[in-house]
């Protein structure tokens, strides 16, 4: 049903008409906007992703997903990253685009394109015309943090804090509505860079998965030298979140925004075994 319901929704793209059908991998396991991004992205490109595990799949899309992959894994990687801190050798992959040089580094790349792809959810949402001050984004496993919520709660009014276990375009809208970003979660920060807002992250306990590798990847290749991590203890007031958030400059995020979005272009060479998705099917 989830397949179905996604290539319905692939139909509403023109750009998807006579497009790709590729076997693809993204994480599936629950609702996660960041994770949802791969088939709403793609078939705006013409081209029509279909759930596959990775053994089976073509396609690498958005997350930290490239330890899930065999080793001899020889289809296309798009912007995807590593979630932990090791090396993995992917001789045999197609790496067309990598989230940062980190990965690219440790699956034995090069020559990749840098960025997440949702560097690109700017081009597809217009940002909310109505604000608000802050926007938090905890990753799902702070959602209860007892700190986090003391300081979200101090000043009533002033933060909307987003619930990343929805669908891509709503999370994306409620992100772009804030004039500064809070986050625990990457695609948080990924989110406010697209759109040019300031933005600080932190960690918080449970420790993700990998630390913080991923966060380290994604800034090597968007704000190199510098990074946005605040340490949450030093983050009294909301206050101390406006006066430490950093934004990224627009024309590094324009320049790797392009890359992603031109290297698709060379998908049909890198994927073996794709097939063209019937255009009477998607009229239908």
């Amino acid at each position: 049903m989830r397949q179905l319901r996604r290539l319905g929704a692939a139909a509403g793209h023109r750009a998807a008409w006579g497009g790709m059908l590729v076997p693809a991998y993204w994480w599936d396991g629950h609702p996660n906007f960041g994770d949802a991004l791969t088939p709403w992205l793609l078939p705006k490109y013409g081209i029509v992703p279909l759930y596959r595990e990775p053994r089976h799949a073509r396609l690498a899309g958005v997350g930290s997903l490239l330890e899930f992959f065999p080793d001899d894994y020889d289809g296309a990687i798009w912007g995807t990253g590593l979630m932990r801190d090791g090396e993995k050798r992917m001789p045999d992959a197609a790496a067309l685009a990598v989230r940062g040089p980190l990965t690219e580094e440790r699956i034995g790349a090069s020559g990749a394109a840098y960025g997440d792809p949702g560097l690109l959810v700017s081009r597809h949402v217009r940002r909310p015309s109505k604000r608000v001050s802050i926007t938090a984004v905890p990753h799902g496993h702070h959602r209860s943090h007892e700190g986090l919520a003391a300081l979200l709660e101090s000043e009533p009014g002033r933060v909307r804090t987003v619930n990343v276990h929805q669908g891509a375009v709503s999370a994306v809208r409620e992100i772009a509505a804030g004039e500064v970003v809070l986050t625990t979660s990457l695609h948080g920060l990924i989110t406010a860079d697209s759109y040019g807002i300031p933005a600080v992250w932190t960690m918080l306990e449970p420790a993700l998965d990998g630390a913080d590798f991923k966060f380290r990847d994604y800034e090597a290749a968007v704000t190199p030298g510098r990074s946005r991590f605040v340490a949450f203890d030093d983050l009294r007031t909301l206050d101390d979140v406006v006066r430490r958030a950093g934004t990224a400059d627009a024309a590094r995020v324009g320049e790797l925004s392009d890359g992603l979005e031109r290297v698709l272009h060379g998908l049909p060479a890198a994927v073996s075994g794709a097939r063209r998705f019937p255009a009477g099917l998607l009229r239908r």
